[in-house]
């Protein structure tokens, strides 16, 4: 991950989180699928397989990439095109798979659940050593509320190929939350299982302060009283231990470095400020450089807003 210059930038939404090849190819994306032909259709599908056959192997990327571009496409034909076109192909169909889901999310459910389901299973059985079929499939159980014997069997499979998976293990947080499927006690369990585990930098290290900020956000959900003392939910044990166990360390240059490394930093740099610890968070600000995730902020209202001012006060009195 790099630190870029000290001299501070406008805060902007960058999905592509420093990924360079990324960001170029969501420009061309906005550009060329406004005219809605078939040789845009055949430029773009030949722009997306180039850049999901890029670094074989480099799975953390590869789902980062899938993610993003799942999100962005969205809603649109695109994906389910470029599926139905070339339905040997796994980057195809599990970018059909991942996007399905995305629009689900929004939408409130699946159209096609089997279909999905089935792009998944196809992906997979076309690259077998390829963990994102089954980080797909983790996504559609979770849409779907499967039930966990089944939902733990996609979890395996997934970590059968990429241990420290950060979409797999963000996602098992989500299933295992009482929100979902889980209940609080599973969350913790979760979070103390893989902290003994993990090594401090793998892509999944944010998987327990992420915790700390849903169940922060759950308690300003609930309003009133409860919501106007939120703020003591950091200075309880387990909540300051997360941000202790991460603060002097993931600013480092080069301890961070997956994919999605500056969207983790948001999350440390929200809940540092929820927590009134300044001058520490003003070091994230500094490393984030402006570079602005949806998640967490977008809780408070408009995350490049919400970032704004929270980087001020960051910064204030300095």
């Amino acid at each position: 991950m790099a630190f870029l210059s000290r001299r501070r930038r406008g805060a902007r939404l960058a999905p592509e989180l420093g990924d360079q090849d990324l960001g170029r190819l969501l420009k061309s994306l906005l550009a060329t699928t406004r005219t809605g032909t078939i040789a845009t259709t055949d430029l773009c599908t030949a722009q997306l397989s180039r850049l999901l056959s890029q670094e074989p192997g480099d799975w953390d990327r590869r789902s980062h990439r899938i993610g993003v571009l799942a999100g962005f496409l969205a809603g649109s034909h695109l994906a389910r095109s470029w599926a139905t076109r070339e339905p040997r192909d796994a980057n195809a169909l599990v970018l059909h798979a991942w996007t399905e889901v995305a629009h689900a999310r929004r939408q409130g459910g699946l159209q096609d659940a089997a279909g999905t389901v089935d792009s998944c299973l196809r992906a997979a059985e076309l690259a077998p050593e390829d963990p994102t079929p089954w980080v797909a499939l983790l996504a559609v159980a979770r849409v779907e509320r499967w039930a966990q014997p089944r939902v733990f069997g996609v979890w395996n499979e997934v970590l059968a190929r990429d241990r420290w998976n950060r979409e797999a293990y963000l996602g098992m947080l989500g299933y295992l939350s009482p929100e979902e499927a889980g209940s609080r006690i599973q969350v913790l369990e979760f979070v103390d299982t893989l902290r003994a585990r993990m090594p401090a930098n793998a892509p999944c290290a944010a998987t327990e302060l992420t915790a700390q900020v849903q169940q922060y956000h759950a308690v300003l959900d609930r309003g009133g009283f409860e919501a106007l003392v939120a703020r003591n939910h950091w200075s309880q044990a387990m909540a300051a231990q997360a941000l202790d166990r991460v603060a002097p360390t993931w600013v480092r240059p080069g301890f961070l470095n997956h994919a999605a490394a500056l969207a983790d930093l948001n999350t440390l740099a929200y809940a540092l400020l929820a927590a009134d610890r300044r001058a520490e968070a003003r070091a994230v600000f500094d490393a984030l450089d402006g570079t602005v995730t949806a998640w967490p902020w977008q809780a408070g209202g408009d995350p490049v807003q919400e970032f704004e001012q929270a980087r001020r006060r960051a910064t204030a009195g300095m």
